[in-house]
C-alpha cells in the first residue's frame, strides 16, 4: 500500500495531482479539506478558509497535531488500497504518516500570479477572493511556530519530491509520473 501526502501552496495542482493518481492509477482520495468540511457541516457553520482554518487549528489543539491526519490514514489502511491524502499543512500530520511504511510527501509549487488564476478558474467556496487576500491567505499558512497551526513551508521542506507546476496539466501529469517512478511505485507493483 502506498500512502502518498500531497502538501503545497494555494492553488499549485495539489487537486490535479489527486485526480491523475485516482484516474490513471487507481488510488483512493482522501482529503483534509473535506474531512473538515463535514466538521464545519455537523456544526452548521459556513464553509470559507477561515472557518477551515479555525476548525483544524481547534480539532488539533484539542487532540495533537497529527489528528486530522491520524483519522483519515485509518480509513485508509481499512480499504488496504493505495492512496493520496490531500491538503497535508502541519509537520505534525508528516511525522505521523512517515510511521508508515511507504509513505512519500509530495509537494506542489508554482508562481503566484499562475496560482492566483488557477484558484480564480476553480472557483470553490474558499477562492472568491481579491489577490491581496490570496497573497495574506498563504502568508498566514506559512509559517507558524505552533505545531497546531498550519506551516506549508515547513511542509514543503520536508517534501520527499517538489514539482513546480507553472505549465500545464500535460506536463504536470510527466512530472507525477516521474516521482511516481522515483518512488519505485513501477518496481512493486
Amino acid at each position: 500500500m502506498y500512502i502518498i501526502g500531497i502538501t503545497g501552496t494555494l492553488g499549485a495542482g495539489k487537486g490535479t495531482v489527486v485526480e491523475y493518481l485516482v484516474k490513471e492509477k487507481g488510488f483512493t482520495h482522501y482529503s483534509v479539506r473535506g474531512f473538515l468540511r463535514g466538521e464545519l457541516e455537523q456544526h452548521n457553520m459556513p464553509v470559507n478558509r477561515d472557518t477551515l482554518t479555525a476548525i483544524a487549528n481547534t480539532l488539533r489543539a484539542k487532540h495533537g497535531p497529527a489528528y486530522i491526519a491520524e483519522q483519515l490514514i485509518k480509513k485508509a489502511k481499512e480499504t488496504g488500497k493505495n492512496c493520496a491524502i490531500e491538503s497535508i499543512r502541519t509537520p505534525g500530520e508528516i511525522d505521523a504518516l512517515r510511521k508508515h511504511e511507504n509513505f512519500y510527501l509530495l509537494a506542489i509549487d508554482a508562481d503566484p500570479r499562475i496560482r492566483y488564476q488557477r484558484i480564480r478558474k476553480r472557483n470553490s467556496e474558499t477562492d472568491k477572493i481579491p489577490y491581496q487576500v490570496f497573497v495574506e491567505n498563504e502568508q498566514r499558512e506559512m509559517h507558524t511556530r505552533d505545531p497546531n497551526k498550519q506551516n506549508l513551508a515547513a511542509c514543503i521542506r520536508k517534501a520527499d519530491h517538489v514539482i513546480q507546476n507553472n505549465g500545464n496539466i500535460e506536463q504536470l501529469n510527466i512530472l507525477t509520473e516521474n516521482f511516481l517512478d522515483k518512488i519505485g511505485f513501477y518496481r512493486k507493483q
